[in-house]
């Protein structure tokens, strides 16, 4: 079977939901699988934007480090970002030990999910920031030639030569969230934006180093797919950590979400996997584009989420699909419009 064929790709993932599932239903019961399902597609449908930013980056990694990100990536992506990260939040904000807050996630989910839910602001502060610089980062870039949104995306891109701007807007953010947030929350949320703004810079800065060092070559390999491969994992835990407190509504079986959540991560990882070995990004020209207008769309929902406005799930979690849907749509209209100027 050819490597890019959809059942090699997506075998693991099936395998490993299949596993989780016989799990949850041994451990709480048959009807906990119903449950299981939701987290699932829960969290599919909340990262397909992300999937997408994903392809992009993995498609300049090396075979070996794709089939890292799939593989001994996934153990980051559900035990450490959605089970031990959150721990260490609750530990900062609440000031207890890792045991502690872990002994309430195991025996006390109510008390856990409540201490959690009080750590929103400094989650949607940091992952709203992240991945409003992902957006920003991508749209000021004077090289990109080609704009979905016309007019939008060309106003922008000027700014592109000046490379202090966009540090310019996300700090501008940040010290205006200072001044319109709870007074509780207001050095929380400060210090959290400006920790994501660091982040991303430090990411970027890692990344452009040591891929500078391998200009001659087609795929990123050593340190400079290691630094692809920290930015993916820091990428994922800016989607999820949202959606770790959102599954919290759903149920409070900490294992129940981290099955259920983990084996929707496996199903992303996968349909990156998929997009880069398919060429998606090459077939859909403004694919790459909606994404982003997504995940600007999403960081505007978190920093949303610190004035007490708590947008629908449902909202959420399509506002990527409507963007990626349409920007696919866009790309097959375009291409049909170029083949009818090719043959006249």
């Amino acid at each position: 079977m050819h490597r890019s064929h959809p059942l090699r790709i997506f075998a693991f993932s099936a395998i490993a939901s299949l596993a989780l599932a016989w799990f949850v239903g041994a451990r709480l019961g048959s009807e906990a699988l119903w449950l299981f399902a939701i987290l699932v597609i829960l969290e599919v449908t909340f990262s397909f934007d992300n999937a997408v930013i994903n392809s992009k980056i993995l498609e300049r990694m090396s075979p070996y480090w794709q089939q890292l990100f799939l593989t001994v990536g996934i153990f980051f992506a559900v035990f450490i970002v959605r089970f031990v990260l959150p721990i260490i939040i609750v530990m900062l904000s609440a000031g207890l030990s890792f045991m502690s807050v872990y002994d309430l996630a195991i025996n006390h989910p109510e008390e856990y999910a409540h201490t959690l839910h009080q750590a929103a602001p400094m989650i949607n502060a940091f992952g709203g920031t992240f991945l409003m610089m992902i957006g920003v980062n991508y749209f000021l870039d004077r090289k990109k030639d080609v704009h979905w949104l016309g007019r939008i995306e060309q106003w922008l891109s000027r700014f592109g030569q000046y490379e202090t701007f966009k540090v310019l807007i996300m700090l501008s953010t940040a010290l205006g969230l200072y001044y319109t947030v709870d007074q509780r929350y207001q050095t929380t949320v400060l210090v959290a934006s400006i920790v994501g703004t660091m982040l991303h810079i430090a990411l970027d800065l890692f990344g452009r180093y040591f891929s500078h060092k391998q200009s001659g070559t087609t795929k990123l390999v050593g340190m400079a797919a290691f630094a692809s491969f920290v930015y993916l994992n820091v990428l994922d835990a800016s989607f999820s950590l949202d959606g770790v407190i959102g599954a919290f509504a759903i149920t409070n079986d900490v294992l129940l979400i981290m099955a259920g959540l983990g084996a929707g991560a496996l199903w992303v990882r996968s349909l990156t996997i998929y997009l880069v070995r398919a060429k998606a990004l090459g077939k859909y020209q403004y694919l790459e584009h909606g994404a982003h207008w997504a995940i600007l769309a999403l960081g505007i929902i978190m920093f949303v989420k610190l004035y007490h406005i708590e947008p629908p799930e449902w909202l959420t979690g399509s506002i990527g699909l409507i963007f990626i849907g349409t920007a696919v749509f866009s790309s097959i209209m375009e291409r049909r419009r170029e083949s009818t100027s090719c043959l006249a």
